[in-house]
């Protein structure tokens, strides 16, 4: 079932394009019209989210948005004001963006009493900031009413990860994710997970290039660099794919287990990226991605009996294949698209299409329109109250939460910019009104627990703060103008997005 109304009813919306039955030039304004009122909804959403955040939460992590209440559960830092700055950016608007950068001149990274995560500090704060910073002084440079705060957003990147790089110092230069920042001590772990590792690169790269200072980016790529030549030749079991856990001691894989779910995502997201970012310095980034990609494509894509038109990604680890996947798999179908744009190559692009087509029908066939957190579709696992389920629509769901993941609108968004076929417009489209419809409380939007129930069962008191980074700005992009900061085609790219979905600029412009 697909939701094909907006709430939101005095824009009068509906919420698939239909063919207009007058003239041509009259069916292109009409359209652009429309799209200009999708644009300005997702905008209504996002000051929806942002008023309840600054009235019950600010400047707290996040807003608890069926009690009214906050969390703190990056740090006490304000997660959601630092990962809303790029969206706010985007969006033209200024109030959010100057409200957020007072509040960034007033952090003081150096204390928390909390555990530090250095992946996602990286992905969200020091992206977050550095975004804006390029954003502020390039393109959006109207926004800000005080330029030391823009100056002041790339200081306080040199602050974080200053505060941060003890994490890097190890045998190996594979760093420790969990950080006590006080005692400059860790969780004692021995291994590092996948994208934990991976995804640092751009990040400290970036920072490294604005300061005119290499140290922070070859702390990032001597980490990477262990997976860019793994050992032992267990840890690769197909070219380019690699195992899910890193021996911080040595660099060395500790197994052989492969996917594109969680813990192992944003590892291949930033080859390409990288390459993307400066294809000079990180030509050896796209080799190895162009090998996981044609991996993918001959030992990993499956496609469920009921339904054999439809191609997930299944898992592998040491002759077993795991036929289930994830929400936030569904990047899957964007960094297809991404690299095959990139590179020009077509089978990479008609692939992600595929991975796209896959992740939509997790959408329109639940009750709410809106995919599940986790999904399988082996043939000898499905539940006897899902056989109806699972014949018609080619999976069972094993988690029925949205969590307010970005991951299915985001390769939407991709499959637009590289295609320009209306169709992925609308998809996302259709995932907003549902979420919408079913997400949203009086202060801001709520994680659901069965995406195939109506109303989609029962609200969870949280929102992450990715929804005002990832699933707003995805939303609005779709519909927005072009700009410089969008995707493009080709080698066009002047901005690249990090896995929080915050734009930094790539570094030959």
């Amino acid at each position: 079932m697909r939701v094909t109304s907006l709430p939101l009813a005095a824009l009068g919306l509906a919420g698939s394009v239909v063919t207009h039955p007058f003239g041509e030039t009259e069916a292109v304004l009409g359209r652009q019209s429309q799209t200009q009122q999708k644009a300005d909804a997702v905008k209504e959403a996002f000051q929806h989210a942002w008023n309840g955040y600054m009235k019950y939460a600010f400047p707290h992590d996040e807003l608890h948005p069926v009690s009214n209440g906050y969390g703190d559960s990056r740090n006490g830092w304000g997660a959601s004001a630092v990962d809303a700055l790029s969206t706010a950016i985007v969006m033209g608007n200024a109030d959010a963006v100057n409200t957020i950068l007072d509040h960034i001149s007033k952090i003081d990274y150096s204390q928390t009493s909390e555990q530090v995560s250095l992946f996602e500090t990286t992905i969200r704060y020091l992206a977050g900031m550095l975004s804006g910073y390029d954003l502020l002084t390039g393109p959006a440079s109207d926004l800000a009413s005080k330029k030391d705060n823009v100056d002041n957003l790339l200081t306080q990147s040199k602050n974080l990860a200053d505060v941060l790089k003890f994490a890097f110092d190890t045998e190996s230069g594979v760093p420790y994710n969990n950080l006590n920042i006080t005692s400059k001590g860790n969780d004692g772990s021995t291994t590092n997970g996948l994208a934990v590792t991976g995804t640092l690169a751009l990040e400290w790269t970036r920072l490294s290039d604005l300061l005119g200072d290499d140290s922070y980016g070859k702390l990032s790529q001597k980490a990477e660099s262990y997976l860019l030549n793994p050992q032992p030749s267990s840890g690769e079991p197909f070219p380019g794919l690699v195992g899910s856990n890193i021996y911080i001691s040595n660099g060395e894989f500790g197994d052989g287990a492969v996917s594109w779910n969680g813990g192992d995502d944003s590892f291949y997201e930033y080859l390409i990226k990288m390459y993307v970012y400066d294809p000079k310095r990180f030509e050896t980034y796209k080799d190895r991605w162009v090998l996981a990609a044609e991996s993918t494509i001959k030992h990993l894509q499956s496609h469920p009996e009921p339904r054999p038109e439809l191609t997930f990604l299944s898992s592998y680890d040491n002759g077993n294949y795991d036929l289930s996947s994830q929400h936030l798999t569904c990047f899957d179908g964007g960094s297809f698209l991404l690299g095959g744009s990139v590179l020009d190559r077509q089978d990479f692009i008609d692939f992600g299409l595929k991975l796209v087509n896959g992740c939509e029908a997790t959408y329109n066939q639940t009750l709410t329109g809106i995919g599940p957190e986790s999904w399988g579709w082996d043939p000898k696992q499905v539940p006897d109250s899902q056989k109806d389920f699972y014949e018609r629509a080619g999976f069972y769901i094993e988690s029925g939460y949205y969590v307010l993941r970005p991951e299915v609108v985001e390769s939407f968004y991709y499959a637009y910019r590289i295609t320009g076929s209306e169709v992925y417009r609308d998809w996302v489209w259709n995932a907003f009104v549902a979420i919408n419809a079913t997400t949203r409380t009086d202060s801001g939007f709520a994680t659901v627990t069965n995406v195939n129930a109506k109303g989609g069962g029962s609200k969870v008191d949280n929102q992450e703060s990715f929804l005002f980074a990832e699933v707003m700005k995805y939303c609005y992009l779709t519909h927005a103008e072009d700009a410089p900061w969008q995707v493009q085609r080709g080698d066009k790219n002047t901005f690249v997005f990090n896995t929080e979905a915050h734009p930094m600029r790539v570094k030959h412009t």
